[in-house]
């Protein structure tokens, strides 16, 4: 399941758009103009964006270009959405950023593929990203290195992949059975204490960025969505 924001004025495309996404699982979130795009983009910071070039206030493009430089959301696919087609159009969409260029009239069914594929390459891409940022936490996968700030942490090799692990599914819950099969490559019908004991001393050893891994009362854990938003 990915964030979706559509931002889009025509009630038509936004309500079609809207259902078939989240028959597909998606969370979605609808803008009709730009600004408000923006501050919602900042808020949920979705995975992909459905943009129309042509809206009532900013044009698509400066939407775009916003979304690409702004910190909170340039990590966030974008497919523009426009009646227009000519080769300049598209050339200066993908100059600004953009992901992929879909003309109206379009194929839901094509554009669901489409938007598919670009989750799929956006997923890919960042699990095999070689140094991971997130916040005060720098992670090092070929080194299996780990940093607070400009503090090197010692990690045991169990604590290195359980971290790896729960960043790369970051803001999905993980069970307790789940992890202990695939970071201790146990398959267990029952969880015990032994994920409990090394997320507790995880975080610990994490220190100021103990509070990324959340508890999920009754399920398991989950790595934040984002440092801001780390509630411990």
């Amino acid at each position: 399941m990915a964030r979706i924001l559509i931002i889009e004025d025509e009630a038509d495309i936004q309500q079609i758009l809207d259902y078939n996404l989240r028959e597909k699982g998606h969370k979605v979130f609808v803008a009709g103009r730009g600004e408000e795009g923006l501050r919602i983009a900042r808020e949920k910071k979705p995975d992909l964006v459905l943009l129309d070039l042509m809206l009532p206030d900013i044009p698509g493009t400066e939407i775009c270009k916003t979304l690409k430089t702004d910190p909170l959301t340039k990590n966030a696919q974008v497919v523009m959405l426009t009646a227009k087609g000519e080769e300049i159009d598209r050339v200066v969409g993908f100059e600004l950023g953009a992901d992929d260029y879909v003309v109206k009239p379009f194929s839901v069914r094509e554009l669901l593929l489409r938007i598919q594929a670009i989750l799929r390459r956006s997923s890919s891409e960042q699990e095999v990203a070689a140094t991971i940022q997130f916040g005060h936490l720098r992670i090092d996968r070929g080194a299996h290195r780990v940093w607070t700030g400009e503090a090197e942490l010692e990690l045991t090799a169990l604590e290195f992949k359980l971290l790896v692990t729960l960043y790369d599914r970051r803001n999905r819950v993980q069970t307790r059975a789940a992890l202990l099969s695939d970071v201790w490559g146990i398959d267990a019908d029952i969880t015990t204490r032994t994920v409990d004991t090394h997320v507790k001393r995880l975080r610990e050893k994490l220190g100021v960025c103990g509070d990324y891994i959340e508890t999920v009362r009754g399920v398991g854990y989950r790595f934040a969505d984002n440092p801001e938003e780390a509630t411990g």
